[in-house]
């Protein structure tokens, strides 16, 4: 396994790299959501960033861009425009999004010059974002309304709850007649199937959902052991779907649909120790959940780019499924996370 970190725009270092020089693109782009008001994440990329990729990824190769509710669409336009072919989308679902809603009626009283003090709730154990973020409650259990509009008014905020992000899957066109001809000569085309399965093998009883079924502990994830019709003769598991769950997420579907969600991938939001010691970037992905997405559409041994690296969860989990890796990131203060996270993998 090699890797690279190239520090700089990831416009102008791109154009340094070779045509068809890369098996796979797995990536996390700005959302061009302001996230804390940072100003990396103003916009989402240009199309110019996707043409980009498209030109330096090999024929067939495959390409995994993250992200959110709001502006996906803005997000995939132009990786369409940029002539890449639109496959699917991936949806990672998990039950710890933080909502950011304003208080209606508690803005009505505001405007009418009363100001009602509220109960904060914090998440003391979130070191990322402070004791604001991931789990407190700014809208907790207020003083009551004030005015008669505030009455009127009471419960109604403007946004909901975030517990989905999006990973749109896109493919460089063929320069083969058929994938077949374009693996052979290539060695990009194709997804590992096989290779990202949720098995089925060496059955256990899973309590920790909130109905209690037969699963098998698989490498990415448990899956349920009845007998149906994708499981039946698949020795090597269930068919991977487009569809990835957290535990929260997953006991929550076992409990509305009274069936099990164990046929489904699990990947949890970080944890600290999965982030690493110092890793202080506000949107750092899994490692579970990158390797898994990178060892879905990068053939064996192949080299695996990420032009928006973050804090390097897509390198680590490169380096961990046996890919080489190469990251591109702006800000130095995160290319010094990327290289201490990935000398620990390496």
């Amino acid at each position: 396994m090699t890797y690279s970190i190239l520090q700089g725009d990831c416009l102008a270092v791109l154009k340094t790299l070779p045509d068809n020089s890369v098996d796979s693109v797995v990536t996390d782009p700005p959302y061009g959501i302001s996230f804390m008001n940072k100003k990396w994440d103003h916009d989402v990329p240009s199309i110019d960033v996707w043409k980009e990729c498209l030109r330096v990824l090999k024929p067939g190769g495959h390409m995994l861009v993250a992200c959110g509710t709001r502006t996906q669409h803005r997000m995939v336009a132009p990786i369409e425009d940029a002539g890449f072919e639109i496959r699917d989308v991936i949806t990672w679902l998990y039950g710890s999004g933080f909502p950011k809603s304003l208080n209606i009626s508690k803005a009505i009283d505001k405007e009418a010059g009363h100001l009602r003090k509220s109960s904060y709730i914090p998440n003391n154990g979130n070191e990322v974002f402070g004791s604001g973020m991931g789990g407190g409650r700014w809208n907790a259990p207020s003083e009551p309304p004030a005015t008669d509009a505030a009455k009127q008014w009471e419960g109604f905020g403007t946004a909901i709850k975030p517990a989905v992000e999006f990973w749109t899957l896109c493919r460089k066109p063929l320069s083969e007649s058929t994938v077949a001809k374009n693996v052979l000569k290539h060695g990009t085309g194709g997804l590992n199937v096989d290779g990202c399965r949720v098995e089925t093998a060496d059955v256990v009883t899973n309590h920790s959902r909130s109905s209690v079924s037969a699963v098998s502990k698989g490498k990415y994830g448990d899956s349920s052991a009845q007998g149906t019709h994708q499981t039946d003769g698949q020795a090597l598991g269930r068919f991977p779907s487009n569809l990835i769950l957290d535990e929260e997420a997953a006991a929550a579907l076992d409990e509305q649909s009274g069936t099990s969600a164990a046929r489904f991938f699990y990947c949890a939001k970080s944890s600290k120790s999965d982030r690493g010691e110092g890793n202080v970037h506000p949107t750092c992905k899994p490692t579970s959940l990158m390797a898994y997405l990178c060892k879905l559409i990068t053939p064996p041994g192949g080299l695996v780019l990420d032009p928006f690296a973050g804090s390097g969860s897509t390198g680590v989990g490169a380096l961990r499924e046996g890919f080489n890796f190469a990251g591109i990131e702006r800000e130095a203060e995160y290319v010094t996370i990327i290289e201490t996270r990935l000398a620990g993998i390496a």
